[in-house]
């Protein structure tokens, strides 16, 4: 069968039938990581014919003719699983996105398979530390923070992680919500070898303004087990906005001032428990309000006798940090503040208690 080459936007025009897909893909989405210059990659795609009777792939088209596609050209009987695999060329430096479009009997449209990397003259390993486990992976890190973020926004963070297992795998971040994906590179990684999670937030879909928490998990495979030993902590702080402000406005806004932003508690020794306090004042010209209180971790209390000053008004924060649950923290022990003073919307107070 003669193979076409035809542009992403037309990979999706039905062929033949009125039928959903009938195959389908264990991952649709492959990262081959990095790939030497002109040493072409394969992507091997496990496939399922999920019908209840036989069919035959009719047609298979890619985005470039940079791209080959073997496929079982026999009937494939209800059930069977098939491998695909796609074949890059690697004639061209930089990174690579190439679609495959396969067609079956009796479906209106294709299964679409996705291949990526990066094609490199010379691998780069990655040169930092690998101080954590995450189950049987190693990485360089547990605790991912999107720091002032804007609406709209769609910030990166990276995690390199490390396969210290005899076997290869294939990591997949588990339990993701609406507003986070996840990429990892290579999809599978062989034994000894690295690879790079790619974290990227949607604050579109974030909801209040302040730090939002949530936990996800990197299994070693699709379908792994969810255990803390696996857990990966993701914050976000969303900040408000002050766009549209005259100047009128930010002449007459208020003025937020701390009497510290490190707040030293001392040592618990024996103590069970350490206090502190933080003195708030408005050295505005307006109504000062404290939007959003809270704690990037366990461990600590705070309470705020005021939540709205007026120009010159003071108010205290306290802090009381428990050592118990401050042990099992796996951030830095801080208090955040949002607050409607434009020149200082976050405020972020470091916790020191030994």
């Amino acid at each position: 069968m003669k193979k076409i080459f035809i542009s992403v936007a037309l990979l999706t025009m039905p062929l033949f039938g009125a039928m959903a897909q009938n195959i389908v893909a264990t991952n649709e989405i492959i990262d081959c990581g990095q790939v030497m210059y002109q040493s072409p990659a394969t992507a091997d795609f496990e496939v399922r014919n999920k019908s209840n009777k036989s069919l035959r792939i009719i047609d298979v088209r890619t985005s470039c003719g940079c791209t080959s596609v073997a496929y079982p050209k026999d009937r494939i009987e209800a059930g069977d699983k098939f491998m695909v695999s796609v074949t890059y060329d690697a004639e061209t430096m930089g990174h690579f996105d190439k679609y495959v479009g396969i067609y079956s009997e009796g479906a209106d449209k294709p299964l679409m398979l996705r291949v990526r990397g990066n094609v490199v003259r010379e691998m780069v390993d990655y040169g930092g530390n690998y101080n954590f486990m995450l189950g049987n992976i190693k990485s360089d890190c547990n605790d991912v923070e999107f720091d002032d973020v804007n609406r709209g926004d769609r910030p990166q963070k990276k995690i390199h992680i490390f396969n210290a297992t005899s076997t290869t795998v294939q990591p997949v971040v588990m339990h993701l919500p609406q507003y986070l994906t996840a990429d990892v590179s290579p999809s599978k990684i062989a034994s000894g070898h690295s690879g790079i999670i790619t974290m990227t937030l949607d604050s579109r879909k974030l909801g209040d303004m302040g730090l939002t928490q949530t936990s996800v998990f990197l299994g070693a495979f699709p379908g792994d087990k969810v255990n803390r030993e696996k857990e990966i902590s993701v914050s976000a702080v969303l900040l408000p906005k002050f766009d549209n402000l005259t100047a009128q406005q930010l002449a007459n806004a208020p003025k937020l001032y701390l009497s510290t932003v490190e707040l030293n508690l001392g040592k618990f020794d024996t103590k069970k428990k350490l206090k502190g306090e933080v003195v708030i004042r408005n050295d505005g010209k307006s109504e000062l309000k404290i939007k959003s209180l809270q704690m990037f971790t366990v461990g600590l209390q705070v309470s705020l006798n005021k939540q709205t000053l007026q120009p010159g008004e003071s108010a205290k924060l306290k802090v009381t940090a428990e050592k118990k649950l401050l042990k099992t923290a796996r951030s830095k022990p801080r208090v955040l503040m949002i607050t409607n003073d434009p020149d200082q919307p976050k405020i972020t107070i470091k916790i020191v208690a030994e």
